[in-house]
């Protein structure tokens, strides 16, 4: 089973800090692997944020191909942060090149592009260069985009944020935190399979299991979007969803649980939007999940939002204080990571309810399924 916590904060804070609420969730998770999106960045990229970033692993042949292909393409590098350990790694952790985040200017015309041509032209490069990683072994790659960096390894969360010296690196601190413990269960230990999971701005993790992936991942593989492939994890699919649903359908994300666990007909039958959402549940039946499953993302423009499927076999809460919100499988990381919140306005989402919090950090929003939608969607 995994252990999620998330962070959204005001300032930019260490990604250890969410990191430490994992460990004292440890009896929950094996310690196999780590994964953290990291968004709302400090320091150098915090003044290039409108710069892609990419962030994998390489070896010295890796970054030397990785050279080649940035240049041949007109991009050119503005910072880096390029780690080497020379200290062994944890135990279970294998030996690995260099660990990079680094931030490129884009070619000349990339302005005459519109934001969805520029997008899908770094979802491919992320794709050709996985591709070109997964031939030769010389490099992995998690994320190319603004803003963003994506930190996977296999080994104990907390060791591992100790052995990549997260917390000595004010320029990897992040307004929006997302930290998953332990590996993919249903696949070969692989790092792709590690959540969280990224498309365009869009990332989430999973805690569950998703007995409906190979429908959904066949639907959405339908829909010939780029990114929408690969699948070596069945939680990747939450991710592609939430992606669809509000860059693609152009829905706000309360419409996100309208899709993964649409309303029965007698529910519908009374709501104000019915005609709406039973559109909506005939069009995307094939995305609906069955779970149990519980969803924490971040999306473009900084909202994050926790949600589950009916069954509610894997609960979450949601709390803090102004100024700052965590997201956790367990309210032990919550008290580990924010003690001194006011607990009464903790929040664990039901079956029907999404939480959400905006990047301003003020609040809990607390939607249901009987909630009438928001009219800009």
């Amino acid at each position: 089973m995994c252990r999620l916590f998330a962070l959204t904060s005001r300032d930019p804070i260490s990604p250890m800090r969410a990191i430490d609420a994992l460990n004292v969730m440890k009896e929950g998770h094996d310690g196999s692997g780590v994964g953290l999106y990291l968004n709302g960045l400090s320091g150098p990229f915090e003044e290039l944020k409108d710069c892609p970033i990419l962030s994998g692993i390489f070896t010295e042949a890796g970054l030397r191909r990785l050279d080649q292909y940035i240049m041949d393409k007109g991009f050119k590098s503005k910072f880096s942060i390029l780690y080497t350990p020379h200290t062994p790694p944890p135990v279970g952790t294998p030996v690995r090149g260099t660990y990079a985040a680094i931030a490129y200017s884009v070619p000349r015309g990339w302005e005459d592009m519109t934001e969805a041509e520029q997008g899908v032209r770094l979802v491919q490069m992320r794709l050709d260069l996985k591709k070109m990683g997964e031939e030769t072994g010389d490099m992995m790659v998690f994320s190319f985009w603004p803003d963003t960096i994506v930190i996977k390894e296999v080994g104990d969360p907390l060791e591992i944020g100790q052995y990549l010296l997260l917390d000595r690196n004010k320029d990897i601190y992040a307004r929006r935190i997302l930290a998953q413990g332990r590996q993919n269960t249903n696949y070969a230990i692989n790092l792709y399979a590690c959540h969280p999971f990224f498309i365009e701005g869009v990332a989430s993790m999973t805690n569950g299991e998703n007995t409906a992936f190979l429908p959904i991942k066949e639907y959405l593989e339908s829909r010939n979007i780029t990114g929408y492939s690969g699948y070596q994890s069945d939680s990747e699919v939450f991710t592609h969803i939430a992606h669809y649903a509000t860059k693609k359908l152009g829905l706000d994300i309360r419409a996100y649980k309208h899709i993964i666990t649409p309303l029965s007909d007698g529910e519908l039958a009374h709501h104000p939007d019915r005609e709406f959402l039973t559109d909506l549940k005939r069009t995307c039946r094939k995305l609906i999940i069955d779970g149990p499953n519980c969803v924490i993302g971040c999306l473009p423009g900084g909202r994050m939002f926790m949600t589950q499927d009916r069954k509610k076999f894997r609960p979450g809460i949601v709390g803090g204080k102004d100024g700052i919100f965590g997201f956790s499988s367990e309210v032990c990381g919550l008290n580990a990571a924010i003690p001194d919140r006011d607990k009464s306005k903790d929040f664990q989402p039901m079956h029907l309810d999404t939480a959400i919090v905006g990047p301003d950090c003020k609040e809990i929003i607390q939607c249901s399924q009987t909630d009438q939608l928001p009219r800009q969607l």
